[in-house]
Formats: C-alpha cells, sequence, structure tokens
C-alpha cells in the first residue's frame, strides 16, 4: 500500500466527501422525485438504458437512513421513510435474489433507528421469501437467472435470511442460510481467496457442474465486485453465526484484495484483465471492499490483523474522495463516485456512477468518520 496520510489528515477529506455525497443526493431527489436511479449515463441518471434485473431500489433510500443517522437532520429522516415505503410490496418478491439489498440497506436501518414493529415484520418476510430459492439439491439459495445458477453476490443477501432466522427462532430458516453460505464457500472461493461469479448444477441431482460468469472477464478469472461481494459477505455471515470458516473465507478474499489490487486500492473490473482486454477500473468494487474491511477490522481477533483492515480501508477511501474519482468539481455530473461499472458486456454503466458504489461508498465512509472520531 502507498503510505497513508495520518488519521487526523484525513478525516477532514472523508467529511468533505460525506457532505458532498448528502448534496448530490438532495439535487437528485429535487430534479427526479421518487425516482430510483441505477447508473448514469454521461453522468445523468434518467435514461432509458437497461436495467438487466430489478436490484437497486434499496440503495438510495438506504443512503438516506445513514445520512439521518449521522446528522440528526429530520430531513434526511423523512426522505427516508418517503423512499423506503414503497419497497415493502417487494418483501414477497420472488423474481430476485437481491432481496438482502433492498432490505437490509432501508428497512434494517430504519428498524435501529425507530424499532417499529412492523418495519420488522417486513424484514422478516422478506427473508422467508428469499429462503424459497433455495435448492435442496446442492444446498444453494438460485440467482434470479434460474435454478441451476449461483451467483457470488448472494452472500451479501444471506444476512437477511440470517436476520429472519434469528427473529423468529426458525431453524429451517438459519440451516438455509448456512449451508447457502457453505456451499459457496466451496464451489466460488478458490484456494487462493479469489473468487468465481458464478457456478452452474445439474439440478436433478445437484452437482457441481462448472464456473460461470455475467460480468467478469471468464469463468476462471475474478471479477473484483464478485471479489468484493464475498470478501463483506462472508464477514457478515461470521457476525450472525461466528463460525469460525466464514471469518477465514473472509479474510482469504481481503489477503487476495491486498495483493492483487494497485497500491492505491481500487483495481480493475476484473484481476485477470490482459493489455488487450478493457482496462476500466471499478470503484464500486473498491467502495464495496472498503466497508467490507472496516467491519473485518472489527471482527479480527488479532489487534494487527485488525489495523491492517482498517488501514486499507482508509487508503481506499482516499483514493475515492480525491478528485480522481469524486465527481466534486466535474460539471453537471449528478453522481457522487465516478468509474463505476455495472456490466462491461452489456455496456451498462461503464465509468459511470452506479448506484451501489454511491451507497457502499457512503456507508463506508460513515464507518470510517466513526472510526477517526475515536
Amino acid at each position: 500500500m502507498i503510505e497513508l496520510r495520518s488519521r487526523a489528515q484525513l478525516r477532514p477529506q472523508l467529511e468533505a466527501a460525506f457532505a458532498f455525497a448528502q448534496q448530490q443526493v438532495r439535487e437528485l431527489v429535487e430534479k427526479y422525485p421518487d425516482f430510483y436511479p441505477m447508473y448514469t449515463v454521461r453522468g445523468r441518471w434518467r435514461h432509458q438504458g437497461e436495467a438487466w434485473t430489478h436490484w437497486c431500489d434499496g440503495f438510495l433510500p438506504g443512503m438516506m437512513w445513514i445520512f439521518y443517522s449521522r446528522t440528526r437532520d429530520e430531513t434526511w429522516r423523512q426522505l427516508a421513510e418517503r423512499y423506503s415505503r414503497p419497497l415493502e410490496p417487494r418483501r414477497r418478491d420472488r423474481s430476485v435474489h437481491d432481496l438482502g439489498f433492498i432490505f437490509m440497506s432501508t428497512y434494517h436501518r430504519w428498524l435501529q433507528l425507530s424499532g417499529e414493529a412492523g418495519i420488522d415484520r417486513a424484514l422478516v418476510e422478506a427473508g422467508r421469501t428469499l429462503a424459497l430459492r433455495f435448492q435442496e439439491k446442492g444446498e444453494y439459495l438460485c440467482s434470479f437467472l434460474g435454478p441451476e445458477s449461483l451467483f457470488i453476490d448472494i452472500m451479501m443477501n444471506v444476512g437477511i435470511i440470517f436476520y429472519a432466522a434469528g427473529r423468529t427462532g426458525d431453524a429451517k430458516l438459519a440451516d438455509i442460510a448456512v449451508r447457502h453460505s457453505l456451499t459457496s464457500r466451496r464451489v466460488l472461493v478458490r484456494g487462493d481467496g479469489s473468487t468465481a461469479h458464478e457456478a452452474i448444477f445439474d439440478t436433478q441431482t445437484g452437482a457441481f457442474l462448472r464456473h460461470s460468469t455475467q460480468q467478469g472477464l471468464r469463468a476462471d478469472t475474478c471479477w473484483s465486485r464478485g471479489l468484493s461481494w464475498a470478501l463483506y459477505g462472508f464477514g457478515t455471515a461470521y457476525v450472525y453465526t461466528r463460525d469460525v470458516r466464514f471469518l477465514k473465507t473472509a479474510q482469504a478474499c481481503a489477503d487476495f484484495y491486498f495483493q492483487r489490487t494497485p497500491p492505491d486500492g481500487v483495481p480493475l473490473w476484473d484481476y485477470d484483465a490482459g493489455p488487450d482486454d478493457p482496462q476500466w477500473l471499478d470503484t464500486s468494487a473498491a467502495a464495496i471492499a472498503a466497508s467490507g474491511l472496516l467491519q473485518l477490522a472489527d471482527l479480527a481477533a488479532e489487534q494487527a490483523r485488525s489495523l491492517i483492515f482498517q488501514e486499507g480501508a482508509l487508503r481506499i477511501l482516499e483514493t475515492l474522495s480525491s478528485p480522481l474519482h469524486l465527481a466534486a468539481g466535474c460539471a453537471g455530473w449528478e453522481g457522487i463516485l465516478r468509474g463505476g461499472v455495472y456490466h462491461i458486456h452489456k455496456g451498462l454503466g461503464v465509468n459511470e456512477s452506479v448506484m451501489w458504489g454511491e451507497y457502499f461508498f457512503v456507508e463506508a465512509l460513515g464507518r470510517a468518520l466513526a472510526l477517526l472520531e475515536g
């Protein structure tokens, strides 16, 4: 890693980035009221670009809840509720594997701040709905593409099943979440800590057949955002279970991230992209990794390892909040963080702002500022 500025020097830069994030979200809701964006086109949120799948609606209100939790500005709370309430019918949405993204970023934060019983019921029902994707043969939650498909992304959503299991005491839900996590660990995480994007199974026997990818360079490469999903997701599985296998997996993914990412902390969209392949960075992968590393810093048993995770996350945030990637000063750019990637092969959201990048950047900034404040 490049030598990090002192924490005292870094704090004003991160505070300025957090303030800029609030400014951009205010302007977004004023310009496009009640609109839930996914990615920009030439820096603009409103366009007719393809969505591919409907998974991002929780990230905008999720940022509002983070702003409220840090500032206690009632305007943010009102907006957060306004943008969260329309999501409630999706607690029964069986078409996506992303209910964790939708509800843990919104209703879970809402519950933590209010304790309202109805909020908890929506979370539990969403967890039960996601659990319906479980394939008994193969022991995994299938992706939206079909019963044969397992995505590494689902490790970032399985937390809502763990949550529902804990709230209800439903041992079957807990078993589904654990078995999915163990299968993902076995078939998607390689020995060096890198990850495959997708696993394909025989639905008749449950046998793992091969790796595939929807967004990475090839089936045998490491798509950087998928690695960040794993780093963060297995850490979350450890939070709920205290199963050390999940912590070790998250740490192995973090080690790969450190070993293969450039010194400034921002990776290419795929770690194995060669000179003849697209050379785009993915700031959203870096933002996810920063927040996941700060979570791992709290979970690590050894102080030295915790410090490594902290310093790695802060180095990423120093880079992301610099003029190279932060949209401050970029006239007309409506997002917060530039240089994100949605889908290289479909040409969607490439070198743009993407809502998950915005959300996890804001989340990581909030965590880092709490750390720097003591």
